[in-house]
């Protein structure tokens, strides 16, 4: 006598999609681990200017959807405090649309966040030099692998706070500079109050046991990007240089600035004479591209340290330069110097506020006075 089949649940498919839902199941952690991967993936392909309002809203958009999220699976967890997670069967019953958010949710969750972090790990780092900003970026490096660790997982939602308040204080470390058109402390100050009032004001409608989930993490990032700060570790944003390098003449004409080098073509990774060559009477030119955002103007720092073998590096000169942001290619300016030595020299272009933009190395030695012929490149 054969049994009678079991019969199935309502709703509950044994085809693709079952064989699908089943190793989602099994391979939770690896599935996590590649939707943030996606997440960094898809944000670096479509990544856009850091002024676009396209970019902006985007951002605006993820970050608004996590928290909803998260305060949604807060007053859940909460609700449901002793009580057993939702079962499959639990699940098959709801809505289509309401199956799949909680089946969804948490994938969603990591796509949005690596979306989120990679953006702000891309303009953090061409913000600055990766000597500056090694710490920065390590510490979001340490947040996105931690995200996927068991240990950090076990911290449950006060992380994911914790992250999503680093989003929210990123976001407007960016926006409002680009709002104001300047940067500075006065700026910074009030580009971390904005990115604290989100989450506070999530905060100020829970419960107390609810608040301090919120409030604690997001105390604590807020401490950490004061911390940086205070070191001069945060990178400018949203300013940026692409492009440096070192020449004998810096000529504006109406077609552009013409280069003048004497580098040979098997030195190629050097931007011009990084090996400059100083006969009596030259002046060491270092030219520049910055980016920065349209209806941007402020002043940036040029300075100029020779490396003393008994002392270290040694400021020999600062010149300020004003700066108009809205150029695609970035605002294009130079410096010059006439009074200089053999040795090792670096120039560093810094913000008012001393936070370094980018820099350069160069190694200069006296040459006889000889007849030359320089390279000219026009940019």
């Amino acid at each position: 006598m054969s049994e009678a089949p079991i019969p199935e649940a309502p709703g509950v498919s044994t085809g693709t999609l079952e064989r699908i839902k089943l190793y989602a199941t099994r391979n939770e952690r690896n599935l996590s681990i590649a939707f943030f991967a996606a997440g960094f993936l898809f944000d670096i392909l479509t990544l856009g200017r850091i002024d676009s309002w396209l970019t902006i809203g985007q951002q605006a958009a993820y970050l608004i959807a996590v928290t909803l999220v998260l305060m949604q699976m807060l007053v859940e967890e909460n609700a449901a405090s002793g009580q057993p997670e939702r079962s499959a069967a639990d699940l098959a019953a709801l809505p289509r649309m309401k199956r799949w958010y909680y089946e969804y949710r948490s994938p969603a969750i990591h796509f949005l966040l690596g979306a989120l972090l990679s953006a702000y790990t891309l303009f953090f780092f061409k913000s600055s030099s990766l000597l500056v900003s090694f710490g920065f970026l390590l510490v979001l490096a340490v947040l996105l692998v931690g995200n996927e660790m068991p240990r950090f997982k076990a911290l449950g939602l006060p992380f994911k706070f914790a992250l999503l308040g680093l989003c929210w204080l990123a976001f407007f470390g960016y926006v409002i500079p680009v709002l104001i058109g300047q940067i500075g402390l006065v700026v910074f100050l009030i580009s971390m109050a904005a990115g604290c009032v989100p989450l506070a004001a999530a905060a100020f409608w829970a419960s107390p046991d609810r608040k301090r989930r919120i409030l604690v993490p997001l105390g604590c990032v807020v401490i950490l990007f004061l911390t940086f700060y205070l070191f001069r570790l945060i990178p400018p944003v949203p300013l940026s240089i692409p492009f440096m390098g070192v020449y004998h003449s810096v000529e504006r004409t109406e077609a552009g600035y013409k280069l003048s080098h004497e580098r040979p073509v098997w030195r190629f990774w050097h931007n011009g004479d990084q090996w400059f060559r100083a006969q009596p009477g030259d002046r060491v030119h270092v030219y520049f591209r910055i980016f920065s955002p349209s209806r941007f103007q402020d002043r940036v720092l040029m300075r100029w340290y020779l490396d003393d073998p008994a002392r270290g590096w040694l400021l020999q000169d600062t010149i300020t330069i004003k700066i108009v942001g809205g150029r695609e290619l970035g605002f294009r300016g130079y410096g010059a110097k006439t009074n200089h030595q053999p040795g090792d020299w670096k120039v560093q272009v810094e913000t008012t506020d001393a936070r370094e933009i980018g820099r350069i190395y160069f190694k200069l030695e006296s040459a006889a006075d000889s007849q030359r012929t320089f390279i000219v490149e026009l940019d």
